[in-house]
Formats: C-alpha cells, sequence, structure tokens
C-alpha cells in the first residue's frame, strides 16, 4: 500500500537504483497520474523528465472498460478480448484520439519533446491493471525508434505484468499482489491528477 503517487515514486526510483545518472537514458510518464510518479524517478536518479501520450478507449455505454488505446501519433491498438471489429473500433476511439489532442497542447505546450531515438525510455504510470495502455505506449516509442525500454510501475496486475515482460527490456515493478481488483485499492490517496499540476510537474508554463 502507498501513501500517495509521490511515496509510490520514490519507492520505485529505489527499485531502479541501478540507472542513477545514466548516460542516454530518460523517463517518459503517462498523463496523467504516470507523470506524477515518473516525477519522482527522475528526480531520484538524476534522469531528464518528458511525457508519452497514451490514452484508453473504453467501450461504448463502459468507458471503465478498454476496448483500445491510442498514441500521439493516432495509431490504435485494440483490445483482442474485447470482441470489437475494426470499423466499431475507429468509432469507439473518437473521444480518446481527441484527449490527447487536447492534451499535447495544454500538458506540452511548446515544449519540445525529448529525443527518444536510440535512447534508454524508462515508460512509468502509477499502476498497470489490462496495461493496454502501457502496451501502446510501448509500441509507440519502438516506433520512435527507442534503443531499450524499461516499463517501470509501483504496482501490476500479475496478468498484465506477465504479459508486459515479454514486450519490454525490462519490467521493474515494486508490487505485484496476488489478489488485484484496481490500481487504486493499493493507494491510500489515489485523487485525480489535473492538467496543472502536470505542467508543473514538466516545467511547461500555463499559456
Amino acid at each position: 500500500m502507498f501513501r500517495d503517487r509521490i511515496e509510490a515514486g520514490q519507492q520505485l526510483a529505489t527499485a531502479l537504483a541501478g540507472y542513477a545518472g545514466a548516460p542516454a537514458t530518460i523517463v517518459l510518464g503517462i498523463p496523467r497520474g504516470g507523470v506524477v510518479v515518473a516525477a519522482q524517478v527522475a528526480d531520484g536518479l538524476g534522469l531528464p523528465l518528458d511525457i508519452v501520450f497514451a490514452a484508453k478507449v473504453g467501450a461504448p455505454g463502459n468507458p471503465e472498460y478498454a476496448v483500445g488505446a491510442v498514441t500521439a501519433d493516432g495509431r490504435l491498438l485494440a483490445n483482442p478480448d474485447a470482441g470489437f471489429d475494426e470499423a466499431s473500433l475507429e468509432r469507439a476511439a473518437g473521444p480518446a484520439r481527441e484527449k490527447i489532442a487536447r492534451q499535447l497542447t495544454s500538458l506540452r505546450g511548446a515544449r519540445p519533446p525529448l529525443e527518444v531515438s536510440g535512447m534508454t525510455a524508462i515508460v512509468v504510470d502509477d499502476g498497470l491493471a489490462t496495461g493496454l495502455t502501457a502496451r501502446a505506449a510501448v509500441a509507440y516509442l519502438r516506433r520512435q525508434g527507442a534503443g531499450r525500454i524499461v516499463l517501470a510501475v509501483p504496482v501490476a496486475a500479475g496478468t498484465s505484468a506477465a504479459a508486459l515482460r515479454r514486450e519490454v527490456d525490462e519490467f521493474v515493478a515494486v508490487e505485484i499482489p496476488y489478489s488485484f481488483h484496481a490500481v487504486g485499492q493499493f493507494y491510500m490517496s489515489f485523487s485525480q491528477t489535473d492538467d496543472a499540476e502536470v505542467r508543473g510537474l514538466l516545467g511547461v508554463s500555463a499559456e
């Protein structure tokens, strides 16, 4: 159990101590909550911090159920267990694509992204349930030419951890509990992170 995302990030930084000051290495948080955790990791390891945009595509009528995930380049990753055909999935992806378009402006502003090609990218989220958003982020970074990808989270469902280990160069989790229902159950405080907090962590001025 973590007190909040800050404590979770501090514990995750300890688990990643081998990357302290590593050359050609950056930390990328998945918005919004993942950026709070990532900021603690970047600070603890003395590494640059940036953001990698990925958003869940919720099922029509049940937005909490992920049927896919989209990234900043518009690519759509389907949840094969959802049973959606391509056309239906594309229709459902509209709000997620709009969300990323807003975040690109609101969270990054005029700040240019850090170079990813050839770098070791430590991708951080506040936890993995289905892992679909993290999987989309990892695929996006592969397309951007990342040299090595480390996926790091405070807590992960066992099935998601097992699946994602096969898709990254290294997987790090502080906790992989036997019983997992939702990421929030492992935090004493799991309040919504707002855009202003993310901008502050990234050093982006409000427009």
